[in-house]
Parts: structure tokens; sequence; C-alpha cells
């Protein structure tokens, strides 16, 4: 009906630029109107007895009708750009990729995957349209791009999808011929992460417009979808570790997601899915157990007639190590604090307290140590025996009790060794012990007051924690947020407090004390370097233990998980990591190392090699190579063809003739990728479309689609000018406008 009217295809219209083409001036046909419209109104005037609002309809027909004749006495024209009939070359490129061969609908008569319901489309004359105008080539895509000699001759499904490699490939592949454009059919899902800006900046480069063809469900209501798994790659032993993980789902309902150590139940919770959103995010708390490699495996409950299960699971490898974090606490003075702290820290077997008390000006008293050499001389004077420990706490302690030389091996602690220390309050702390003037003091979260001010005081006051608590582990005593405030509501009121001074910019409060003069920080971090520091401005924590029955644990509770904070962010003397613990679909295993030595410099030069022992194979050697991204890195591949847990033996021996070793392990799936996200992607399909000068068109909009496409402007082109004056709608109008004024004449009975 459209050309039947216009002459011209809709896409010419949409895409053509509109022109006079006798060269006389649009000014001059302006001119022409307006006198036109000049001498109506003369003429109309003669006729008043019509009344104002006809002589109004009248003039306006009369002035469209003389303008519509003015502008074809200018003759119009439509430029338009189309490539050459037979000249060109289009790419027609199928996903083949697993998710392609999901079906959206199982009860149909006829059920058919989503390539098949692509492939019928194609056949049914989208394909023929296309070769009227194009020489049409055929392709399949999964993770690379293949040539296909007919639609009946496809590839079996491929197991992960790169759209943004295959795309290149095709256009560096066709870059020797006239290409006018790409029909790419997919449902977007790209799970091999090529579709990054730089990539799609340099599909754009090409010039050839790339029109996506999306396949597949936007939403599948009775499908659950494990999207993401957030949990810690390494946790100590004994400890409870939260996951916080991502559920996509397109209806409100409930699941339950339970999570396995092998076979053995680690933990279950019934999960609400909201209507108000597609993706909802839920956190689950689970034990680690005892030291080693723990395969976990997260599962969501199958809702009611879920077809697809394989990707309500997840995976992750998670190391309890062995090693036990050092901890060197050291106190100026024997107090209570120091008593308690020891009590509640003590036990946990993850982490060793080493404590040193000086009792008299030159004596210690020492607990925890491993032998009678450590820490016989005080404390730590060189970088070897002082960078053993993971971090540091330092109580009641004058600072001037230390040499200039202890103070620097203290700031390189943090800021080279990347451990952490933790500052307490007391008569000899903070500022009261002259900490304001040391060299940590550059890498504390405060300014700390001046020593000459009385910082440290007694006076009652409540514990809160702030905003930024409910992402600290430190300050979680109960899972739960409103029994975790709850808990922190009832705890006893301090004894003391001390000033913290002014927040750095990089300073994060987790605690603050409230009284009568208002709020104040109690307990602040920050990063510096490679570790932290922590300021805590009470030394009456103790209450919460004296003043609380025997069964509470909220003083044990936070002093270890404020211990590990501090002491499990510090940097290992040798480390051994891959990119990610599961590889999904993936052969190529990447593997980082580090060396240090015993003052944390870096080690270059070394001899450095992997051990890789498949779980159900022979272990083979793979040599490791100096890394680009700095000293003492080192870096390795290896191809993990079988699926199971790899355990990586590291062993490196340095210039010096020392032996470090480090161990890792990695878990290979096969046969999962392309389960997950299987989900029509439009908003992928629409933005490879923007970005290359395409559209984005739905399966059913394919003959739409065949009709576009030659008036691309990539490939071999020609200019063509149409005419517009002759088009039946022009005629039609004049006619319409003719016969409207005299009609109206006619009701009137003023012909």
């Amino acid at each position: 009906m459209f050309e039947l009217l216009f002459t011209h295809p809709q896409w010419a219209w949409r895409t053509g630029t509109f022109a006079f083409a006798n060269g006389w001036s649009r000014w001059a046909l302006a001119v022409c109107v307006v006198i036109a419209a000049a001498l109506i109104v003369l003429t109309l005037l003669r006729r008043r007895s019509l009344g104002a609002s006809r002589l109004l309809t009248l003039g306006t027909l009369q002035l469209l009708f003389i303008t519509l004749l003015l502008c074809l006495a200018w003759r119009p024209v439509l430029h338009i750009e189309r490539v050459r009939d037979r000249e060109n070359v289009l790419a027609v490129a199928l996903d083949t990729s697993a998710s392609m061969a999901l079906d959206d609908r199982p009860d149909a008569a006829r059920p058919q995957s989503r390539l098949q319901h692509a492939v019928s489309a194609l056949q049914s004359s989208a394909l023929n349209s296309l070769q009227q105008s194009f020489e049409v080539r055929l392709f399949s895509f999964s993770s690379r791009a293949e040539s296909l000699s007919s639609l009946d001759a496809m590839p079996p499904p491929g197991t992960q999808t790169r759209i943004g490699d295959s795309l290149v490939q095709l256009l560096q592949t066709a870059s020797s011929v006239p290409l006018a454009g790409i029909v790419l059919l997919s449902d977007g899902v790209d799970n091999g992460e090529t579709l990054s800006e730089e990539r799609l900046a340099e599909i754009a480069s090409f010039g050839v417009p790339v029109h996506t063809v999306g396949v597949g469900a936007e939403t599948i209501p009775d499908d659950l979808e494990l999207e993401q798994v957030r949990v810690a790659r390494v946790a100590p032993a004994g400890a409870t570790v939260t996951a916080a993980v991502r559920v996509r789902h397109d209806a409100a309902g409930s699941t339950r997601l339970r999570v396995y150590d092998h076979d053995k139940l680690l933990a279950a919770e019934v999960l609400q899915l909201p209507a108000t959103t597609s993706v909802s995010t839920h956190s689950i708390e689970f034990p680690v157990g005892d030291p080693g490699t723990h395969d976990l495996r997260f599962t969501l409950d199958a809702l009611e007639g879920e077809r697809d299960l394989v990707n309500n699971s997840r995976s992750h490898v998670l190391d309890v190590p062995a090693e036990r974090r050092r901890i060197l606490y050291v106190e100026g003075e024997p107090r209570w604090e120091y008593k308690f702290l020891r009590r509640a820290v003590e036990p946990e077997r993850s982490l060793h307290l080493t404590s040193m008390v000086r009792t008299t000006p030159n004596k210690y008293f020492r607990q925890g140590v491993r032998s009678g050499a450590e820490l016989q001389r005080g404390f730590p004077t060189d970088a070897a025996e002082l960078f053993a420990y993971d971090a540091v706490i330092i109580g009641s302690f004058d600072a001037a009790t230390l040499s200039v030389q202890q103070h620097q091996l203290l700031r390189q602690f943090v800021d080279q060794r990347g451990g952490s220390v933790l500052l307490l309050a007391g008569n000899n702390g903070l500022s009261a012990g002259g900490w304001e003037r040391a060299a940590l003091a550059q890498t504390l979260p405060t300014h700390l007051p001046s020593k000459q001010a009385q910082s440290f005081v007694q006076r009652t006051a409540a514990v809160r924690p702030t905003l930024y608590a409910a992402d600290s582990a430190i300050t979680r005593l109960d899972a739960d947020a409103t029994r975790n405030a709850e808990a922190w509501q009832t705890l006893p009121k301090l004894a003391d407090y001390q000033s913290l001074g002014k927040l750095k910019p990089g300073a994060i409060v987790l605690l603050e004390t409230t009284t009568e003069q208002g709020a104040a920080p109690l307990l602040v971090w920050q990063r510096f370097g490679q570790g932290a520091t922590y300021l805590l401005g009470t030394a009456s924590t103790l209450r919460w233990q004296m003043r609380l029955a025997p069964d509470d644990q909220r003083h044990e509770l936070f002093w270890r998980q404020l211990a590990h904070a501090v002491a499990d962010g510090a940097l290992p003397r040798t480390a051994l990591a891959s990119g990610k613990s599961v590889y999904d679909d993936e052969r190529q295993v990447r593997m980082d190392a580090q060396l240090r030595n015993a003052r944390f410099e870096p080690i270059d030069a070394a001899q450095v090699e992997l051990l890789v022992a498949p779980e159900h194979d022979e272990p083979y050697r793979v040599p490791m190579q100096p890394s680009d991204a700095g000293a003492g890195r080192y870096v390795a591949s290896f191809d993990a063809p079988a699926t199971g847990l790899y355990r990586v033996d590291m062993t490196a021996r340095t210039p010096d003739g020392d032996m470090q070793s480090a161990t890792a392990y990695v878990r290979r799936n096969d046969g999962l990728l392309e389960h997950y996200g299987a989900r029509q992607d439009r908003a992928v399909l629409t933005r490879i479309a923007g970005m290359t000068g395409g559209r984005y068109w739905q399966l059913a909009d394919l003959e739409q689609l065949a009709a576009a496409i030659p008036y691309s402007r990539a490939g071999i082109v020609e200019r063509r000018t149409l005419e517009l004056w002759n088009l039946p709608i022009v005629f039609l109008t004049l006619l319409a406008l003719l016969a409207a004024e005299w009609l109206l004449r006619l009701k009137w009975g003023r012909l």
C-alpha cells in the first residue's frame, strides 16, 4: 500500500535526502507562497458575509493547493544511495552456540530450538529477498566464525559465544570484497567477554553496518539462574564466611539455596524472590571447617516445571590455609584490656598471638613466643624479624620507647610489607604516647591531636555502628541486620574514650561513641600503601565481658573479627594465584606468582616451575617466566583439557639458593557456560547495531530487514535521483483539496 501511494520503497524515504532539482532559490518559493497568500486574502475579503471562520477554512485550503503546485514547479526529488544489485556481498552469520539449541516454547505443537526458528525464518522468504540484491554468504559462529555451504550444514553446538571475536574475524576475512553489511542472528549472549568498548570501537572502524536479529525469549518465567557467587577465595580455619549470591528470575517466588562441600551440606536458606526486579541479591553464611581445599557447590532448588537445571548451580574453590596468621601485641604496662584481649583472641586456631608487656623500664613479659630467642631483645630492630608478623597491635605504649630505626620499620611494615597496625587507646596510647609525631603517623587514618591536649578521659559512652559498618565483618555480631543493631545497642557503655583527631580523606569510621556532647569516631581504619592502619579510641571494651552473662560472646566475637581484619589482609612472602578459581569451558589456565625475601623485597632471576596435578590424570611440569607486571613476578599458562580439580604446586629457587613454594587449586568444568545468561540480551544486540550504523530487528521482521539493507552506504553503491512530482499521493492530495473546497462551498450555498 505504501509503495502504491508513494511509488518508492519506504526505506528510500527513510535514508534519502529531499531536494529541489530545478535550481531555483527556496527563498523565491517562499516569496511566491507569500504573494499567493496575499492574493487569496484580498479575494476572500470581498465575501465577508461568509464569516471569519469559513473564510479562514477556505483560505487555508486554497493556500495549501497553491503551495503544493508551486513545490511541484520547483521539481522535488529524493537523492538516495543504494547498493548495486548482485555486486555486493552480504554476510549472514548464525549463532550456533549451545544456548541457541534451547527451546523457548517446549509446549508448542512442533517444538523448535532457537537456531531452528532462525533458519526457518530465513528459509521462508527473507533469504531469497536478500539474494536478489546481494551475493549472500552464510556463516556460523560460536567461539569463532566458520563458512557454511547451506543452512542445512549447521555445525554441532559450540561451548562458548564470542560475538566480538567472530565479528572481527568476519570483517577481516571480507576486507578484500565489497561487504555491504552483516546480518547477525543471535540471542546476544556473549559469555566470552569479547564486547568491550575497545572491541566495539574496532568493529565500528571497519565502516560496515551490523544488523542484529534477536532470537529467543527475553524472559523465562519458569527458570532460575544462579548468576553470580561472590565469596572469599581464602578463609581462616574455623571461620564463618558470608557469600553474596545474585539470582536471576523473571517471576516472583521462593527457592532454597544450599551450600555443599563436595557432598556435605554446609548451609541452607530460603530465598524470597521479589516481583519488583528480575535480579535479586542474597547472602548466606556457612562454616569453612578445617584447613585444606574445599570444593564448594552452591545450588538453587528448582522451580515447578523448570527444565534447565544446569544454571541453578555454581562452583567455587575455597582455600583454608593451615598456617596461622601471626600477630605481635605490644603493651607498655600491664592492664585489664590486655588480659581480656588475649583471652578473646588466643583460642582462635587460625591466629597466633605473640605479646610483650613492659613490666619494668628494661624488662618485658612475653607470651605466645615460639622460641626463647623470639623478642628476647624487646621490640624487633630488624626488618626480617618484624616482617615475620602479619599484624602489629600497639596498646598503651609510649612512642619514645622505640628508636628512630624501629619507627621507620613500623612504617615500612605497613607501606612495603603489606601488614596492618592497630593502635589502642590508653594512658600512653595514641597521642598520649606521642604517636602523632612518629613516622607511623603518616599512615594513620586521622590526624592525632597534640600530646599536650588531655585526649584520654574517663567518661561513659555508648557505642553504635556507622553506615559503613554494614559492609564490614568486624562489626557483624549477628548475620541479621536488625538483630546486629540490637546487639550493639544493648552492649554496656564504655568507661573511657580517647580523641582520635580529625579524619583523613581515606578514613572509614566503623564505630562511633555517642554522649551528650555528640558523636565521635571510635574505630577508624584506612589503607596505606600495601597495608592498612586502625585506631580504636577506648581501653574499656573489657566491660563487654565483665558486665554481661558468662555465655555472652559479643566481646570475644568483636575482638576475633577485628584481629582477623588486621591480620588476614597481610601479603604473603610467596604467592601463587590464578585469575579465577573456576574455569567454565576454558582450557587455558593462567597462574601468577610473586616472590619476596624476608625483607619483602622482590626476588628476580629465580628458577620457578609449576607441577600441575589434574584430579584424574598424571601430573606434568610447566616453567614460569618473568612477568611484565613488576619485579619479582612470574607468569605461566597451561592447558587443562580434563575436567576436575587441579592442584598446582610452585617451587622456586632464588639466586641465593633459597627455596620457596606455594600451592593453589583451580577447578575445570565443561558444558556449563552456555546455560547461563540464556535469555535474549536485547541491549547487547542493540548496542552492536547502534555503534556500527545498523539496526536491531526482531526475528518476525526479517522481511523488513531484507527491504532495508539495500539502502546501506557500505560496499559498492550508486546514487539515484527519484522524481517526486508524479507521485500518486501528490495528485490525490491536490484532488482532495479541490474537492474539500467545492464540498464546503456547496454546503454553504456559495458556489
